[in-house]
């Protein structure tokens, strides 16, 4: 391990001296996530549990995984509180925002649009600055995301006024250079520079929220469904449209900023910073018409197949806490991942056949 992991580490001999742990949360390949309170304390944190037997030959991995998540501290993106060491463990301490008598989080973005009472375009402006802001954090850190999706964007607690939160780090990357290269995302949410296998920045974040901006006024996806042949082709293209009816009542302000989030040449896509100027974030241009009706229609015909639609309760919470479980991936398992719920020949070293 390098000087930078040996001095987040905390040393222990057992991590029940330092925690209470709870329940267990769920595991990955090379690891568990347990539900643990902070002893002395009513703190909870999901603390990942990775037995050093499993690091063998992988301590890098798991050593870009803490660099990407220790250097984040902001009040929109789920953060890594502590690193603890024992003689056969690494312990990583999650954030976990919820207070302990609830155990619930605040839930995911499409699973509170479809229990407001009414939902507006401003209302999707306030949810789009906010992600805006946490990302545009992160590229100033030289961080990129790589893998923004509604299923990645949670409520901080139950509550109406709740902050929206920025999750799921497992295929974020420092960018070190000007461009990284391993082909990696989530379908329907990729940027075409990285589906054709160009170098690509941080402009395929931009990308990515341009498509979830689409979603949360209309309630589809701008691209069609991964099982569709023209999925990517459509990517390339930046093809979509504002179809009528469901786009009448949306403001050409909203309509201009996606156009610049989902602009085919990443030069000219727009920046987190120059997407926080448009005025349909800083200024008065979103709408206030109530559109929760058709857009929760759509929602429900083009998402319910996605888990999103689970109940609102416990299980939601720990659906997501299980993520953290997952194992730490190198670049190239990054790609093999992203190959593997994607088209034949992504991130397999070919170019991909349409």
């Amino acid at each position: 391990m390098s000087t930078y992991m040996l001095l987040l580490k905390k040393q222990t001999e057992d991590i029940s001296s330092v925690y209470e742990i709870r329940e267990k949360l769920g595991s990955g390949a090379f690891s568990e996530v347990v539900l643990a309170q902070e002893r002395g304390s009513s703190h909870l944190v999901a603390l990942k549990c990775i037995p050093k037997k499993a690091l063998r030959g992988k301590e890098a991995l798991v050593e870009n995984e803490i660099a990407v998540l220790r250097r984040v501290s902001h009040p929109n993106i789920v953060a890594l509180e502590d690193v603890h060491e024992s003689p056969s463990h690494l312990y990583l301490a999650m954030e976990l925002r919820v207070p302990a008598a609830l155990r619930v989080t605040g839930g995911e973005l499409f699973d509170r649009i479809m229990e407001r009472g009414s939902y507006t375009e401003k209302d999707a402006s306030h949810l789009v600055g906010q992600v805006l802001g946490a990302v545009s954090y992160l590229h100033s850190l030289g961080i990129v995301h790589r893998d923004l999706k509604p299923e990645n964007l949670l409520y901080a607690t139950p509550f109406e006024d709740s902050k929206i939160m920025v999750s799921d780090f497992g295929l974020s990357k420092i960018q070190t250079g000007n461009v990284l290269g391993t082909a990696c995302g989530t379908p329907g949410y990729v940027a075409p520079e990285l589906l054709e296998q160009k170098p690509y920045g941080k402009a395929v974040d931009v990308w990515a929220l341009g498509v979830i901006s689409y979603i949360l006024l209309c309630g589809y996806p701008p691209f069609y469904d991964e099982s569709d042949p023209e999925l990517f082709s459509q990517i390339l293209r930046a093809s979509y449209e504002f179809d009528s009816p469901f786009w009448d009542d949306i403001s050409e302000s909203a309509k201009d900023f996606i156009r610049h989030l989902l602009e085919r040449d990443p030069q000219k896509r727009f920046t987190c910073q120059q997407a926080l100027q448009h005025l349909w974030i800083s200024g008065d241009a979103a709408f206030d018409k109530d559109i929760l009706g058709s857009v929760s229609e759509q929602i429900q015909k083009n998402f319910a197949r996605t888990h999103w639609k689970r109940a609102f309760n416990a299980t939601s919470f720990l659906r997501h806490i299980r993520k953290l479980g997952q194992s730490p991936e190198s670049e190239e398992a990054s790609g093999r991942r992203m190959a593997r719920h994607s088209h034949p020949g992504l991130g397999s070293g070919q170019p991909p056949k349409w």
